[in-house]
């Protein structure tokens, strides 16, 4: 099914699920479905701010988000209040799940920040990827998620970025 903009705005709800609990679930508006990319927007949607010391997260920031049901990523836009385009939040997860209005979408512990100049492309999160244990009890995953990684910063750092991943 796919979203255009002559259809009036249609919210889903994102559910963000880790380790088997939910860790965040937020409204976004469904900008488009195409059978295995979804785009959605959204808010800010956490409390306040959150400072990574690289980039800070913000009321009044917007995210772009798009997931996929083949790949185990997604990557989010993030514009601050005034539209500036603040970088790429990649974050490492199971292929999304799309139920009516409801996206589920399971995070693996890993991320993936790229900067909007490209100067600055970071991996996150990795000691609590390794202290997850995923390598144990799902190998498969874990190397599914270690293989995302590597192809989204191969990704980050391209001249284009994530120019021809996200039209």
């Amino acid at each position: 099914m796919s979203v255009n903009s002559s259809d009036a705005p249609r919210m889903v709800e994102v559910v963000l699920v880790k380790a088997g609990r939910t860790k965040i679930r937020y409204p976004a508006e469904l900008l488009q479905d195409d059978g295995t990319r979804i785009a959605v927007r959204a808010p800010w949607a956490g409390a306040g701010v959150r400072d990574f010391g690289f980039v800070r997260f913000e009321p009044g920031d917007l995210f772009t988000e798009y997931y996929w049901r083949d790949r185990w990523y997604s990557v989010k836009e993030v514009r601050g209040i005034d539209g500036t385009v603040k970088g790429w939040y990649c974050d490492i997860a199971r292929p999304a799940v799309r139920s009516g209005a409801e996206l589920v979408v399971e995070d693996l512990d890993l991320d993936l920040w790229r900067s909007a100049d490209g100067t600055d492309v970071r991996r996150l999160d990795e000691d609590e990827f390794a202290e997850s244990g995923l390598a144990e009890t799902d190998p498969e995953a874990a190397s599914a998620a270690l293989a995302a990684l590597a192809e989204l910063e191969g990704l980050a750092r391209a001249d284009d970025g994530f120019t021809h991943l996200l039209t």
